[in-house]
């Protein structure tokens, strides 16, 4: 299924990306559709368990950088004190939930990574509870985002380690944006719409893992990607089109990520983990250990 982000809108016309996509697996597998939806049913089942499993305050990674944080961004949200509000303010704490869970070595759903696994859960999850989504469009959302999010990784990327970080957080705020505005009646243009805004908010960021973990910043790219997809949402629920063709804003994703320099691709030696305090930070946990 190594489609544009066009041809998913011309294949469903009138109705949805999530019900083609749907079908297409169906064909594949040779399975039901609903046994299609099943699994789907269990991947958003299982990013409801790390959300939860990430939010307790007593969690705590092994190298000590990260847990316990979500924790305390749900408790400025619950007291009413949060900027962001109940619903974005939900999503970036269950985003952050999310990606804690996995540098805690929980189990997660890779989104499309394990460095961006917190953006797309924290939407669907968000919304779910906030704006009374039920299970079943949930599950259909997370359809749709899974083709922008395979179409992405067929024509650019999805790996920090050759594309950035805009490969990784950068695609999974557009699968979130997506998801967003199918959740909330937008049409199939309008979901790759959302997409291509998401990506062209986050191009050109970098991926520069201190000490080579998944942690830091990439936990906390997880809660800033989560407000551009819903800003990405909004925009073209609003009436706003995308001016650039959403498939060329991918080829400009895959350029943009070519021109990054070895240092600022996973390799730990620019960026954020090159900085003094990091560095500092890392020896004193290694001559503690």
């Amino acid at each position: 299924m190594d489609f544009t982000l066009k041809e998913w809108v011309n294949m469903a016309g009138k109705g949805s990306i999530a019900a083609v996509a749907v079908q297409m697996q169906a064909h594949e597998t040779g399975m039901t559709a609903e046994g299609v939806r099943d699994i789907m049913r269990s991947h958003l089942h299982c990013m409801q368990e790390a959300v939860q499993e990430g939010l307790d305050p007593a969690l705590k990674s092994v190298s000590g950088l990260t847990g316990g944080q979500a924790a305390l961004l749900m408790n400025r949200i619950r007291s009413g004190k949060s900027l962001c509000g109940g619903l974005l303010g939900k999503a970036e704490a269950y985003a952050l939930a999310t990606a804690e869970c996995n540098a805690c070595m929980g189990k997660i759903v890779a989104a499309p990574t394990a460095g961006a696994c917190g953006i797309l859960p924290g939407a669907v999850l968000a919304m779910m509870e906030e704006k009374s989504v039920s299970e079943n469009r949930a599950v259909d959302a997370l359809f749709v985002a899974a083709a922008v999010g395979q179409t992405i990784a067929t024509q650019a990327s999805i790996s920090g380690a050759e594309g950035g970080c805009q490969a990784e957080c950068g695609a999974a705020a557009a699968m979130a944006a997506a998801a967003l505005t199918f959740m909330e009646g937008g049409s199939a243009k309008q979901c790759v719409d959302a997409a291509a805004f998401a990506i062209m908010n986050l191009l050109g960021l970098v991926c520069d893992p201190v000490g080579g973990l998944v942690e830091v910043p990439c936990v906390y790219r997880n809660v800033g990607s989560s407000g551009i997809a819903f800003t990405s949402a909004d925009m073209v629920l609003s009436g706003i089109q995308c001016p650039i063709e959403p498939d060329e804003i991918i080829s400009v994703m895959k350029e943009v990520g070519d021109a990054l320099p070895s240092s600022l691709r996973e390799t730990g030696e620019g960026g954020c983990a090159s900085c003094p305090s990091a560095k500092a930070r890392l020896c004193h946990r290694e001559i503690r250990g």
